[in-house]
């Protein structure tokens, strides 16, 4: 640490916290919570009392079930063994794709940004695949794979991969020249290398790619429930729309909607465990806020 550095710090430390900017300042662990929640409220008792009021301006909320009723189908589906059945099977889905997207986003991602021979041979093929929307892919998968499972699950996979893959280039040829010039200068060959400064520089990039590709694989699992899948969340918010069950169709949202933050947060969990030693964000120490 320089001398400067030790200022700086020093600097900081001592200014009073009401005049740090916002972005610094520590709040309460309740506070915040308590904001949360409030707003989730305020969100479900507006649209409670439009539904109720049937406004009509330019949303058409005389149609649209209100929260109550979205909470009593709700409930009558938590009752059902169908209903955990399905999200079993979307989550099996989920997770599957996932897990083969981070794998190979990682090595795809850490192998086209090494290597030239890599990059030369890959980089093409994955820039031209990229654009293309992961659901437009169903005909494919229909084609390719035997049964519709094993398509939902490709479907999937390649809609996380992307991400992964970028996010984890651009960390691998963010990292500092100067971290492998000193793992090389002490005798460390290529899998010193990766192990002890490629790997953990890259978790930061690599887990922000994860929390983005979790976003998108759920979007196109449940879309692709919608399109070929037997069971599974997606296709059970479907049918209740093609027999107007409207309730049933939020509650079909709703799920996907808890399902998708915890599976999330479990991922942005993960990504924060496993990179403790960043400073916090807005301070010089190592704690997080």
């Amino acid at each position: 640490m320089t001398a400067a550095t030790v200022t700086e710090t020093a600097a900081a430390a001592t200014v009073p916290s009401s005049r740090r900017p916002a972005a610094t300042r520590r709040y309460p662990r309740w506070l915040r919570w308590t904001v949360r929640g409030a707003s989730l409220a305020a969100a479900l008792a507006l649209w409670q009392w439009a539904s109720a009021a049937g406004l009509h301006l330019f949303l058409r909320f005389d149609r649209l079930p209100g929260p109550l009723a979205v909470a009593d189908a709700w409930g009558g589906h938590l009752g059902a063994a169908q209903y955990w059945l399905d999200v079993a099977q979307s989550l099996v889905r989920i997770l599957t794709g996932f897990a083969l997207a981070a794998v190979l986003g990682v090595a795809a991602g850490i192998a086209v940004a090494r290597s030239r021979i890599a990059a030369d041979v890959l980089q093409p093929l994955f820039e031209v695949a990229r654009p293309i929307p992961a659901i437009a892919l169903v005909p494919v998968a229909i084609l390719l794979f035997a049964t519709n499972e094993q398509g939902i699950v490709f479907i999937t996979g390649t809609a996380a991969f992307f991400p992964v893959l970028v996010s984890t280039r651009h960390a691998v040829r963010a990292l500092p020249a100067v971290w492998e010039d000193a793992v090389r200068t002490m005798g460390g060959g290529r899998l010193r290398v990766l192990g002890t400064v490629v790997l953990p520089g890259i978790l930061p990039g690599v887990f922000g790619g994860l929390s983005v590709g979790m976003g998108v694989a759920w979007i196109c699992v449940i879309s692709a429930e919608m399109i070929s899948g037997d069971f599974g969340i997606g296709y059970r918010t479907w049918q209740a729309y093609t027999i107007v069950d409207y309730p049933g169709v939020l509650v079909g949202m709703a799920t996907i909607g808890v399902l998708g933050w915890l599976t999330s947060g479990a991922v942005e969990l993960l990504g924060r465990r496993l990179t403790r030693w960043l400073p916090a964000r807005g301070t010089g120490t190592g704690g997080r806020s």
